[in-house]
């Protein structure tokens, strides 16, 4: 299937492995040209490497508050132009509700809430200049069904979905669709770090795919959604 987006510039963080990687490599496939950032110079250019299409590797946390605005002026001073982002950043560590600090929520809430809320906001006036673009906000099955010991990741990602849920209302006039990828257990290192590695576990590549179908033309008016790449795990009705 063709999905309409060859030539298409994409802006994907934290993917020199796991499920960034994932959707880097699938969007390459695809035709597009490809922005990657991470912390680590040494895999960040062996995936760059990796990538079949013409890629930016740019070593950056984009947690930091500043990095998500120089990763869109670093991509359209390379490409001239930025159709497709995708924000993914590490989760935070394994904590039970009752157990979280004030430091560990901010840290969390920083992460995986405003990290992709300011990489929104720096994309969106070129997106909407253009009239047309594709976001993919990478988070967790968690923000349906909570995950007990991930009360961190469950508090920060949860908040992300009801801002992008309102998000995308202000953006799909524009042409610019807004979703959300969330996925369950799949065979990665921070998957491995919190010891669920015993658990059936999804292939990152597959989700990369995923989320290349997201940013094609054929969903244009699929927008608003969080949708579960679990393997059946999420046994939430809604």
């Amino acid at each position: 299937m063709d999905l309409g987006i060859a030539g298409k510039v994409a802006l994907v963080t934290a993917a020199s492995k796991g499920l960034g990687r994932g959707a880097a490599l699938a969007l390459s496939r695809e035709g597009c040209s490809v922005v990657i950032c991470a912390r680590h110079t040494d895999r960040l250019n062996e995936t760059a490497a990796e990538l079949p299409g013409d890629t930016l590797a740019i070593a950056a946390d984009v947690t930091e508050p500043q990095t998500p605005a120089k990763l869109v002026e670093e991509t359209l001073e390379q490409f001239g132009r930025l159709d497709i982002v995708v924000a993914n950043a590490a989760g935070p560590p394994k904590a039970r509700a009752l157990k979280v600090d004030e430091a560990g929520m901010r840290s969390a809430l920083e992460a995986n809430l405003m990290t992709s809320i300011r990489l929104v906001q720096a994309a969106v006036p070129h997106l909407r200049a253009a009239g047309w673009g594709r976001i993919v906000l990478l988070t967790s099955n968690a923000v349906k069904q909570p995950i007990p010991d991930l009360a961190y990741s469950n508090t920060a990602r949860t908040g992300l979905w009801a801002w992008a849920k309102t998000a995308a209302q202000d953006l799909i006039g524009d042409g610019i669709t807004l979703n959300l990828v969330c996925p369950g257990l799949h065979a990665t290192d921070r998957v491995l770090q919190l010891g669920r590695g015993e658990d059936l576990l999804g292939d990152p590549e597959d989700l990369g795919r995923v989320v290349a179908f997201l940013c094609s033309t054929s969903a244009a008016f699929v927008s608003g959604v969080a949708l579960q790449v679990d393997g059946a795990s999420t046994l939430a009705l809604l």
